[in-house]
């Protein structure tokens, strides 16, 4: 048993795909394979359950990847208490395309420039699973908005605090005419919403509270996906405007005056506590100030 093989293992548990992991980890199938049989002979346990449709985690296997977790994770801390060198590591941060080039740029400079030997994996997704891969250890570090109700095992730190607005089309289009009406026809303008995201819940509670029923014309994943089905006229969504911003539509849409207004988005980096105490992973928190 050896680090190289604790984190091909470590990988394996959280993408539970031998085919990405041996993709991300440049190791092929057959000796990521061969990795995994030789940890499971050594344990005398089955690690995973495998069949043709899906792979998952035995109860042993979620028994030792807690262990090797804890196990790289007391390495790096040693390994850094005895060299005067830059930290070494990797971290798997999550967020959004929004989140990549509006929230973490500069805080990748900044990391970049005081550890270079900090590798950062950015997956991007709907920032709806963010909290989610952070508590399941999916990945080290996510770009999140906070929730009313926080899990208490995991931390937050708000970078970005920007208000979650109604948007409509601006090209002529039968949408553009029901929001130029006054008042705005709120039971017959079609609505895309967010599957998941915190933004759903709150333009639902807007409707309760003016006792309107809101009609749903489309479900999408993300709020970049909002934007670009308003401003292709099929609808009225609501998004943080940090996505208007930094979105190449910008100018085909347009934030509706709308009182009262959604809650404010309180936009930050999630990390569990249990991750926090691996040196690089507490280098990139502690890079992102207080």
């Amino acid at each position: 048993m050896d680090f190289h093989s604790l984190k091909l293992f470590l990988h394996l548990s959280n993408t539970l795909h031998f085919k990405r992991t041996s993709d991300l980890c440049y190791i092929s199938p057959s000796a990521l394979s061969r990795t995994i049989q030789r940890l499971e002979e050594e344990l005398g346990q089955p690690l995973f359950i495998r069949d043709k449709r899906s792979v998952s985690l035995t109860d042993a296997g979620q028994n030792f990847k807690r262990f090797a977790q804890e196990t790289v994770d007391r390495w790096e801390q040693f390994r850094s208490s005895l060299a005067q060198e830059e930290l070494r590591g990797e971290i798997i941060l999550y967020g959004s395309v929004t989140a990549a080039y509006g929230v973490l740029s500069d805080l990748f400079s900044t990391v970049r420039n005081l550890y270079p030997d900090i590798h950062l994996r950015l997956e991007t997704g709907d920032s709806a699973q963010a909290i989610e891969k952070v508590a399941d250890g999916s990945v080290d570090v996510a770009v999140a908005a906070k929730p009313e109700s926080f899990p208490k095992n995991l931390l937050f730190k708000t970078l970005v605090v920007t208000p979650l607005s109604f948007i409509g089309p601006v090209v002529a289009c039968e949408v553009t005419d029901m929001i130029n009406s006054n008042p705005i026809p709120w039971e017959e303008v079609p609505l895309i919403l967010a599957e998941q995201a915190l933004s759903r819940r709150w333009v639902e509670d807007w409707f309760r509270g003016h006792g309107l029923k809101p009609h749903v014309y489309a479900e999408v994943a993300g709020h970049e996906a909002i934007l670009s089905m308003v401003r292709l006229g099929c609808g009225v969504g609501a998004v943080p405007e940090l996505v208007i911003d930094n979105s190449i539509f910008k100018n085909d849409v347009r934030v509706l005056d709308v009182k009262p207004r959604l809650p404010l988005y309180e936009v930050g980096l999630c990390v569990h506590r249990g991750r926090i105490t691996s040196p690089v992973v507490r280098a990139f928190w502690m890079s992102a100030g207080e």
